[in-house]
């Protein structure tokens, strides 16, 4: 019986390794997280609340979190179509165009904000039909920011939602359209339950990346207080006026708000995949 409890591991030494990931992650996450709260409670909770809600602060959070969430959104939307193209079709220059979605991976977000904002001022190749024409100003408002996040989170839920999808069999499809079904009602009730945790997880990853974004955002943003004004640059601010405390308010409360949420989402995501095996296993009895 003893013999039999014990399980076959490629990497042996369980309490080593597990001492090695404690120690990994107490010394890149754990520790300065820590640090950053402890240096904030030196202010009282008073003096703290009164600096996280501030006018412009609470500006900060509103065009953060909003244009995150935005982007994320928009890049579930049509990093799903991008993703189901790249698989279920062939065509003239498909390699490009995958190898293009990881283009944001590879550039420098700096770079991004300065060809972004090029593009998307009034005096730039899209900004003068915008603007001039539509009377749509992009650059240097909210928009813009919302721009600069799609930008930079796009490839996240692409390369979230792909494999996924890959490992769909066309034939699942063809058996939904022999039973009657319709497209809508294939992808809905065949399709959808199958990509919808990875492409939570891919909503997840670019949101959070687009919550911290920094370089691409500053050149697009404009940042005017109260208006275009992200709250890792209002930090910036803060310690270049060596307001070392303030800018660890907001950092804090932005990790509260950031853990929050990603919480949320990921309980989403637990529930929706044991809701989804739970039908198999449902399906699989009634069979």
């Amino acid at each position: 019986m003893f013999f039999r409890s014990q399980r076959h591991h490629v990497l042996p030494g369980f309490k080593l390794s597990l001492g090695y990931a404690l120690l990994y992650l107490s010394l890149l996450i754990l520790i300065p997280l820590g640090a950053l709260v402890a240096k904030s409670t030196t202010l009282s909770l008073q003096e703290f609340w009164q600096v996280a809600t501030s006018e412009r602060a609470l500006a900060s959070y509103r065009v953060t979190f909003g244009s995150s969430l935005a982007a994320a959104l928009i890049n579930s939307f049509f990093g799903l179509i991008i993703a189901w193209v790249l698989v279920r079709y062939d065509f003239f220059g498909k390699r490009f165009i995958d190898a293009l979605v990881d283009l944001p991976f590879a550039l420098p977000t700096a770079v991004a904000g300065i060809t972004l904002t090029t593009l998307y001022a009034n005096t730039g190749w899209i900004g003068v039909w915008t603007e001039g024409v539509l009377g749509w100003r992009i650059a240097f408002t909210p928009t813009g920011i919302v721009v600069a996040l799609i930008f930079i989170g796009i490839p996240f839920v692409v390369r979230t939602v792909q494999p996924v999808i890959e490992d769909i069999e066309a034939e699942v499809e063809e058996a939904a359209a022999t039973l009657g079904a319709t497209r809508w009602q294939t992808f809905y009730r065949v399709l959808f339950p199958a990509i919808f945790p990875a492409l939570l997880t891919g909503f997840t990853l670019a949101f959070s990346r687009a919550i911290g974004e920094f370089g691409s955002v500053v050149f697009i943003a404009g940042n005017m207080p109260l208006v275009s004004e992200i709250t890792p640059l209002l930090i910036i601010a803060k310690l270049e006026q060596y307001d070392v405390v303030g800018a660890t308010v907001l950092g804090v409360m932005m990790l509260i708000v950031s853990f929050v949420l990603l919480l949320a989402i990921n309980l989403l995501q637990w529930w929706t995949a044991n809701r989804h095996t739970g039908r198999h296993v449902e399906t699989g009895v009634k069979a």
